[in-house]
């Protein structure tokens, strides 16, 4: 089981590069008509989350990230490393908990975290998707639907 959901977590975090490689670098800066974070800023945030968590629960997993600051100008580059380097430290973290049976800082156990991470996650892809939606760069259909398509990311 331990590895389905291990799994599970490395192919959400593809999905996300996949939105992110979809996106065109100047639209980073798109923002959703209700103000808040632009594109780049959300895909930073949830990096920055989850060394935020990482810090919370084993501060040693923090080696070689870099937390994304609020004024610092983001890149389609500099994102998709640092997603990949997180998603790797949240790995390495969810396989330690999960054969420990409990994660620091969060209850009530290691699943219900991944779910967490995966909600939280997922409701900023909405959010981007928004964003580049009303800005007029909406992605196409088949990024639409493949973030979807779980079985083949």
């Amino acid at each position: 089981m331990t590895g389905q959901l291990l799994e599970t977590w490395e192919i959400h975090n593809r999905i996300n590069l996949y939105l992110l490689a979809a996106i065109k670098e100047a639209h980073l800066a798109d923002i959703a008509s209700s103000k808040g974070r632009s594109v780049g800023g959300h895909f930073a945030h949830l990096h920055n989350v989850r060394l935020m968590w990482l810090n919370a629960a084993d501060a040693e997993l923090l080696k070689g990230q870099t937390k994304f600051e609020m004024e610092m100008k983001v890149t389609k580059k500099a994102l998709a490393s640092a997603l990949a380097k997180s998603s790797r430290g949240v790995a390495q973290l969810l396989d330690r908990s999960f054969k420990e049976g409990k994660l620091k800082g969060f209850k009530p156990h290691p699943s219900a975290f991944l779910a967490y991470l995966i909600s939280h996650e997922s409701h900023h892809r909405g959010q981007i998707m928004l964003a580049l939606k009303q800005s007029g760069h909406a992605v196409d259909k088949k990024i639409q639907y493949g973030i979807w398509e779980w079985g083949s990311r």
